[in-house]
């Protein structure tokens, strides 16, 4: 895990030559197996100019394998996308397309909205 200065603690500074910072310990999540992920389907268009985006929520697992889940429909869909704050935006709208991958893939899905 990187110790970088938003995991510091409760100290500002220190004059004292031996002083060694004190870092938080996060949970490192295990990534769930497909079968047992419930993942969220929707189209969003909210503030992104009118765009619409696919969007996958509800991922359960570590962040290398989101990057690599995502990377794998937009190269499946041939499309550009991004991950970010847990979830994977795939430019345009890939519902049908997405839904029929990952229900292949073994995951639980439900379309969110209409």
């Amino acid at each position: 895990m990187s110790k970088n200065k938003k995991q510091k603690i409760n100290i500002v500074y220190s004059t004292n030559p031996d002083f060694k910072f004190d870092f938080e310990e996060g949970e490192e999540l295990v990534t769930l197996q497909p079968n047992q992920q419930k993942l969220y389907l929707s189209l969003d268009k909210k503030q992104r100019a009118g765009k619409a985006v696919t969007l996958i929520e509800g991922f359960v697992g570590t962040e290398n394998d989101l990057k690599e889940l995502g990377k794998m429909l937009k190269t499946k869909c041939g499309v550009g996308g991004s991950v970010k704050d847990n979830e994977i935006l795939i430019q345009g709208d890939f519902r049908q397309k997405i839904q029929e991958i990952l229900v292949n893939q073994g995951y639980k899905v439900v379309r969110k909205g209409g």
